[in-house]
């Protein structure tokens, strides 16, 4: 049984890149009056978090702080059980796989079926490549809000394939995003050290530790933890478990880790600290193109050897026909993609937000692409 993904064929071919049109508040504006000087280096950031630690707001805070300083952003999202997005999304994943169709046709449940909805969009990251790379003559940069559920991304061949394709194609920096707040106890704290360090072993890219929501809880406490072991070891001590002890040997071995681990506090909800962030996302650029770019380029040039070896197989037809297997087309006429655009300024400009985007009047807009997606309830 076949899925009908033919719902939202991704946004490509002429769109623009993103300025985004959010975070005029008065906090916003009083963290971030001061102009950049030059330009972000163009580049990708792949955002991760667990549900909850505000990684989205960080997108959407982002995407608003850049657009303040007159720079363009093309994001996506990879989230396809999402209801809606805060932030403009350029490309969606779910406008080209059906989550729920997913679900009921695969009987899988919610983690399963955003599984194989990554497992289908991967099949056409070399089209995501491709639009991409026709933004590079203006400098855009390209932010990726991955789902909550941190695993499926991370530990997934799908996220794997994505990430790679995309580093060997342009600088690309993987951002961790914390829960400052939760992170004050020296267990959680522990736990989400041990899985920033897997997630830079894992990916082998640039790093940054974003610890979020500085604006409920300074995240100095966890700079003396990092850079202070006695500091960590006297707020563990208060435990007196075995998982104290534990916690206490992990954070002796995760000195070295600290060290060259670059981490900026911010507070996706004011703005607070995206200033650092920048700062830290140059440096994480210039280490790509110093200690990553070699490698990629090689992965690249492999990669390329093995599309030609797929598209000269004689069993190539057969099995572009398997992986592809509901997947709808992502090009858009010139004029769906106006009319989409025009959609997504209506929605960004509103002031209520409560109001939903319309789906039915833009499936009526769209010309020969019906919609059969259905929201998560």
């Amino acid at each position: 049984m076949e899925v009908n993904s033919d719902s939202k064929p991704m946004v490509g071919d002429n769109d623009q890149p993103t300025t985004s049109t959010f975070g005029n508040d008065a906090a916003s504006v009083a963290s971030n009056t001061t102009p950049t000087v030059k330009s972000p280096s163009p580049g990708a950031i792949i955002v991760l978090g667990m549900a909850g630690s505000g990684k989205t707001t960080f997108v959407r805070r982002l995407t608003t702080w850049l657009g303040e300083h007159g720079h363009q952003t093309y994001n996506i999202n990879l989230d396809p059980a999402v209801k809606e997005v805060s932030f403009p999304a350029t490309i969606d994943i779910r406008d080209t796989v059906d989550y729920k169709q997913v679900m009921q046709q695969y009987g899988l449940g919610p983690n399963g079926a955003i599984v194989t909805s990554l497992n289908l969009f991967a099949t056409r990251v070399d089209q995501v490549i491709g639009f991409i790379e026709k933004r590079d003559s203006v400098k855009s940069m390209v932010i990726i809000d991955t789902p909550g559920q941190i695993e499926v991304f991370t530990w997934s061949m799908s996220g794997s394939i994505i990430a790679e394709t995309l580093a060997s194609t342009l600088p690309t920096i993987v951002v961790y995003v914390i829960d400052t707040p939760r992170s004050a106890n020296p267990m959680t704290f522990m736990s989400n050290m041990l899985y920033a360090c897997s997630i830079l072993y894992k990916f082998r890219l640039p790093f940054i530790l974003v610890l979020n929501k500085t604006d409920i809880v300074d995240h100095q406490f966890a700079v003396e933890w990092m850079t202070d072991f006695e500091k960590f070891d006297d707020a563990v001590s208060a435990e007196t478990s075995y998982a104290s002890s534990l916690c206490r040997s992990m954070g002796l071995t995760l000195c070295d880790f600290y060290e060259n681990l670059k981490y900026v506090g911010v507070s996706s909800f004011t703005g607070m600290g995206i200033n650092d962030f920048m700062a830290k996302y140059e440096e994480a650029t210039a280490e790509y193109v110093t200690e990553f770019k070699a490698e990629y380029d090689k992965l690249r040039d492999a990669m390329e050897k093995r599309r030609q070896k797929f598209e000269n197989d004689a069993f190539s037809s057969d099995r572009k026909r398997d992986l592809l297997r509901g997947m709808g087309d992502l090009k858009l006429s010139n004029s769906v993609i106006e009319n989409r655009l025009h959609l997504r300024d209506e929605h960004l400009d509103s002031d209520d937000d409560d109001d939903e985007i319309d789906w039915e009047r833009e499936d009526n807009l769209r010309e020969g692409f019906p919609s059969n997606r259905k929201d998560v309830d």
